[in-house]
């Protein structure tokens, strides 16, 4: 099924100025992840590098703690949107469910890991976050049948983590 080009522009939007992962962008947009790994893989070959976009926006001023600042609370807006979103939508298939939640537990953790090293408070939280991802993918792998009571309550902790650690 082909997508107008207005869709395609949306998916680079949300992944590169909302900084969502490219799954959750696609799935926000209405799209396959294939579609949308695509459509990454095109524009960079004709000079539009998402990732480099991305990381240009999010460079876009200040030092570098200000820099890491920004990367973990844009992180923490879109982990926070993006669980929301997950949560809300019926029609996603549970064991699809739980893949693009280890997805984003995984977008967060590699996210924490950099900023560690220029903000270091921010290591109990990536202690928390690391065992929250390892939980993730200990129910995709074991219990997929629980994916939507894991996502049902993965989003209130995810709040309890940040007021603890963040």
């Amino acid at each position: 099924m082909a997508h107008p080009p207005e869709v395609r522009d949306k998916v680079r939007r949300a992944y590169v100025f909302d900084r969502l992962s490219l799954e959750v962008a696609a799935l926000k947009c209405g799209v396959s992840y294939g579609t949308a790994s695509r459509w990454k893989s095109q524009a960079a070959e004709g000079g539009d590098n998402w990732e480099k976009a991305q990381a240009a926006q999010l460079m876009a001023g200040g030092s570098i703690e200000d820099i890491g600042r920004q990367m973990l609370a844009g992180l923490v807006t879109q982990y926070q949107s993006s669980m929301e979103e997950l949560t809300k939508d019926a029609n996603i298939n549970p064991v699809v469910k739980v893949q693009l939640l280890a997805s984003l537990a995984d977008a967060f953790n590699k996210t924490i890991s950099a900023s560690k090293r220029i903000l270091p408070e921010t290591s109990e939280l990536a202690t928390a976050m690391e065992v929250v991802q390892k939980m993730a993918m200990f129910v995709r792998q074991r219990y997929p049948q629980h994916a939507n009571a894991f996502t049902e309550l993965l989003e209130p902790f995810g709040d309890e983590l940040f007021k603890a650690y963040g």
